[in-house]
């Protein structure tokens, strides 16, 4: 595919040799999640999931931050009933239940900041990559909020449950290396390479099965919803579509011709 690039209000999206990048651009905001930005990456989460083509998405920010977070200057702006309130964070899970869900590999890259939904946003992806001046926080507590943008199912299933209560009542701010050693961060990258090396992770799964990938992703977003039964099931469905795809018999013929499989983490090297 062709490189491309789209521009919306509040963030680009462009096409790199198969690897989608979404960059957040609202730097005077520190990339501040306001209204615009929500129905741009409400469209571009849509694009993408219909995009065949695009074997794996790197979200990143602009202006050495990544994400500072819901734009509390617009949430100032007037005071709005409850059921309003209730309704505007209802909708932002349209767009962020996609991007959780999206099946495909999912890569944030952090430079500096990703405070309250943003810090969020940064745990929704598959693989997150920081740079040493990455700055992590759910940072609601400190303005009398609970978590949102899907905080309360993500962060838990990441870091554990005391772990999470001890990041959301504290609401401090988590360094790259304590962040990696909570398994939040894959790996810390100095920011001068950080989006480079994001590109090179996303695209060694250019060569990967994007069906096997996308539903094992789904099936493992529901594992610790569902008992053994009901994940036994998704699995047969899965792997009954699985073992019918053009990609699995010309795996299956390579390896019996001892030909190198079109895809082995353990061979691949990023660039």
């Amino acid at each position: 595919m062709n490189n491309n690039a789209t521009d919306f209000q509040t963030l680009t999206f462009e096409i790199k040799d198969n690897i989608g990048l979404v960059t957040l651009n609202r730097p005077e905001s520190k990339n501040a999640l306001d209204l615009p930005m929500r129905a741009d990456l409400t469209k571009v989460i849509l694009d993408i999931r219909h995009n065949k083509d695009i074997a794996a998405l790197v979200i990143t920010g602009s202006g050495g931050a990544f994400c500072a977070g819901g734009d509390l200057k617009s949430l100032s702006e007037a005071r709005r009933p409850t059921t309003t309130n209730r309704t505007r964070i209802q909708d932002l899970h349209l767009w962020f239940r996609e991007l959780v869900d999206l099946e495909l590999p999912v890569i944030s890259a952090v430079d500096g900041p990703a405070f309250g939904a943003g810090f969020n946003l940064a745990l929704a992806a598959d693989f997150v990559f920081a740079s040493p001046r990455a700055r992590f926080c759910a940072v609601f507590g400190r303005i009398g909020l609970v978590p949102d943008l899907g905080g309360f199912f993500l962060l838990p299933r990441i870091v554990g449950l005391q772990a999470a209560k001890d990041i959301v009542f504290t609401a401090r701010t988590l360094k790259p290396e304590e962040a990696k050693s909570l398994g939040i961060v894959r790996e810390i990258v100095p920011e001068d390479d950080l989006l480079a090396h994001a590109m090179a992770f996303a695209g060694q799964f250019k060569s990967a099965s994007r069906d096997a990938i996308g539903m094992a992703k789904t099936i493992l977003n529901k594992s610790s919803e569902l008992d053994q039964r009901a994940l036994s099931e998704m699995e047969s469905y899965a792997q009954a579509i699985c073992l019918d795809t053009e990609y699995h018999y010309d795996a299956v013929s390579r390896f019996l011709k001892k030909e190198p499989l079109k895809f082995n983490w353990d061979t691949e090297k990023i660039k």
